[in-house]
């Protein structure tokens, strides 16, 4: 039986998730020296899209665990996470379904072997979707823009390929879950079209954190949070001065996109490439 506090924090926890996450906070804590971390306080609004970069093993994957388990001091980095600048009881979970963050790990192995169709299926019915077979053909759509060999509501979910897989979670997060706030750990080592992906992505009024090694997803984020020693350093905010690099990267990008595709169907690259390339 729930004690009077138990309950109490539980209708606080179904309040905070009902009404809109305006923003969260992420209150510094300490880094892996046990120094205080430079960045004492970063709010984080629904719209934006941040980057977290640095060398590996500086801190980038626990800082977003962090955020995906609400820390509240509780978590080796000592760091707090709230939501409307209040913090939020341990025991949300009691509603896994009200749960706002959508975390796309590198990891994603399937228990079981479902097709993708049905696989959503079962996900828009328990998170209450009104017209079903829409949003399941709207996710599928989103993620075959992402990935480049088509996914079929036929396909066994554990057939995908790791881009595909990736590409789909993507996808039924937005979707589907409606998560007002979706991390992404290290996509573009899963061959996601990545301009795309922040194109598509932009369209939604939800908060996007991506971990990343790759300059062009960071340089086209609105800030990107400088990571080192398991510390936040600095935020650097993107300003005008740095478009001419971020057009520079996705030009390369879809450089290396466009040849990737010509290798795959088979063909023998020439000068001709080259010019059409040089064209564009």
């Amino acid at each position: 039986m729930y004690t009077y506090s138990v309950f109490l924090m539980y209708i606080f926890a179904k309040i905070v998730f009902i009404m809109e996450i305006q923003k969260i906070t992420i209150r510094g804590g300490y880094g892996k020296d046990g120094s205080k971390e430079a960045v004492e306080s970063l709010e984080l609004r629904a719209g934006d899209i941040i980057s977290i970069v640095g060398p590996t093993g500086c801190g980038k994957t626990t800082l977003i665990n962090d955020i995906e388990l609400f820390a509240n001091c509780n978590t080796p980095s000592g760091r707090q996470i709230l939501i409307n600048d209040l913090p939020i009881p341990e025991d949300f979970s009691l509603d896994p379904s009200q749960h706002p963050i959508a975390l796309i790990s590198q990891h994603t192995n399937f228990l079981s072997d479902l097709p993708v169709g049905e696989f959503l299926t079962i996900h828009a019915r328990i998170r209450g979707a009104e017209n079903i077979e829409a949003v399941v053909n709207e996710t599928i759509e989103f993620a075959n823009q992402l990935t480049g060999e088509a996914i079929l509501r036929e396909t066994g979910m554990t057939e995908l390929s790791g881009g595909q897989t990736r590409s789909l979670l993507i996808g039924d997060a937005v979707v589907i879950g409606n998560s007002p706030i979706i991390l992404l750990d290290e996509i573009e080592n899963a061959g996601i079209h990545k301009t795309k992906a922040l194109e598509l992505l932009k369209k939604y009024d939800k908060l996007f954190v991506f971990v990343t090694h790759d300059p062009t997803i960071a340089l086209l984020s609105d800030s990107r949070v400088i990571m080192k020693n398991g510390a936040m350093q600095k935020v650097v905010q993107s300003n005008p001065h740095e478009r001419p690099a971020a057009e520079a990267l996705r030009k390369m990008d879809d450089a290396i996109l466009y040849f990737r595709g010509l290798i795959r169907e088979g063909q023998e690259l020439n000068e001709s490439h080259l010019e059409k390339l040089n064209q564009h």
